[in-house]
Formats: C-alpha cells, sequence, structure tokens
C-alpha cells in the first residue's frame, strides 16, 4: 500500500503503521505521501502513529481496534504501552511472581 520498505499499513482503516525495520531517532521517512520525522528509536514490528491520534481514540491495527490511547499521540510518534491501553493485555508485567 505504500513506496516505503520501512513501514506498513496492514488495513487502509488503520491508524497505525508497523515497522518493517529498526527506525532511528533523526529519520525522515516518506510513506503515502506522508513524510515522518523519527523522534526516537523504534524498533522491528512495532507500531507508529499515521496521523495525530487524540486522547482516548481507539487505536486500529489490521482493521481491529486493538486498544486506546493514553494520551494525545503525534504523527510518527511510537505506540505502545507508554501511551496506549491494551484492549487484550491488562499489564506488561507478571504480578504475584514466586521467583
Amino acid at each position: 500500500m505504500g513506496s516505503s520498505r520501512q513501514l506498513i499499513r496492514l488495513s487502509k482503516v488503520d491508524n497505525v503503521l508497523v515497522a518493517c525495520c529498526d527506525l532511528q531517532k533523526g529519520e525522515r521517512i516518506f510513506f503515502e505521501g506522508t513524510t515522518y520525522d523519527m523522534e526516537e528509536f523504534v524498533g522491528l514490528g512495532h507500531k507508529i502513529a499515521a496521523n495525530d491520534i487524540e486522547s482516548g481514540e481507539p487505536i486500529v491495527k489490521f482493521n481491529v481496534v486493538i486498544g486506546s490511547s493514553l494520551s494525545k499521540i503525534k504523527k510518527g510518534e511510537h505506540v505502545h504501552v507508554h501511551n496506549m491501553e491494551s484492549n487484550y493485555i491488562s499489564t506488561y508485567t507478571f504480578e504475584g511472581s514466586t521467583n
């Protein structure tokens, strides 16, 4: 759906793009007619915002709502557990572990 091999949009309605490689801080990426200036490192397989996402707005990946934003997320910003709440995983740590 785009000319860049650095990003992929899994569905035309998604508001996140998936990194096809590590994206370096300071890198400028052109994808589907839009420029994304990377303000932080984003690892392979992680998501970035395809456009500005307002606080509380659903996060859509592969035409499925996977969670909602905890705060405003700027276009190109890394979308992960620090700024979104998952619909599937309540936490990314194991609490009450006896190990």
